[in-house]
């Protein structure tokens, strides 16, 4: 009984964490579209220099509308998944994912929305420092998501086996961290050596858990 009311107060305080972000975005794409000009950078290069702009209601906008429906997303998630039962068991580690997403949105918008008004920020630095930290707590909770089709590394040979999605999301969980740390430093590297270095890091996350799900199922087998 302790446990369930502990449970029921965790989430309770992500949910209404989840709605300041939400309610907190629509504030500030108000401010935003009342002080941003004309044109408003919407993507800079490696070096941080914007390379691309938008209209001013596209720049206060579009992010509010991408952390509601990341809201919104998570939230229809369970209901619709055919392993919908499995939420249960990482039920705590689903929220927490769910709201560092969401944090980590907002915090790219109100950088590129501060560095858009002329604020000396530093977008080159900061972004690639807030994802970092977003690997970093993804890393430490890959290994206790369970088996369903929406979250996670979900491939056929983990998607089959319980044993291959729980080792997987391990080693998973081990490489996101160490990505993390490196990308948090990129801000710092020579521009030379940055886009290698994101290139590196997302090709190693994104491809050795595949390749490493895939032998061990075959090993599994045998």
């Amino acid at each position: 009984m302790e446990n369930a009311t502990k449970n029921n107060k965790i989430f309770s305080f992500f949910g209404i964490v989840q709605i300041v972000i939400v309610l907190s975005s629509i504030v500030l794409s108000i401010y935003f579209y009342q002080h941003f000009p004309a044109r408003v950078p919407i993507h800079w290069n490696i070096a941080g220099q914007a390379d691309n702009w938008g209209s001013r209601s596209f720049g206060a906008f579009l992010f509010p509308i991408i952390i509601a429906a990341i809201y919104f997303l998570f939230e229809l998630l369970p209901k619709i998944d055919p392993r919908k039962e499995r939420y249960v068991e990482f039920a705590k580690v689903y929220s927490i994912i769910k709201t560092v997403i969401m944090l980590v949105m907002f915090g790219i918008y109100l950088i590129s929305g501060l560095s858009s008004l002329g604020y000396d920020v530093s977008v080159a630095f900061w972004i690639p420092f807030i994802i970092g930290l977003l690997f970093i707590v993804l890393g430490n909770y890959f290994g206790k998501i369970r088996s369903n089709y929406f979250v996670g590394i979900r491939v056929p040979w983990t998607l089959a086996n319980e044993e291959v999605w729980n080792k997987t999301h391990r080693l998973g969980g081990k490489l996101f961290i160490l990505g993390g740390i490196i990308m948090l430093f990129t801000g710092f590297s020579p521009i030379s050596l940055r886009l290698p270095l994101l290139v590196i890091v997302i090709a190693i996350i994104a491809i050795l858990p595949i390749v490493y799900s895939y032998f061990l199922f075959k090993r599994l087998q045998k």
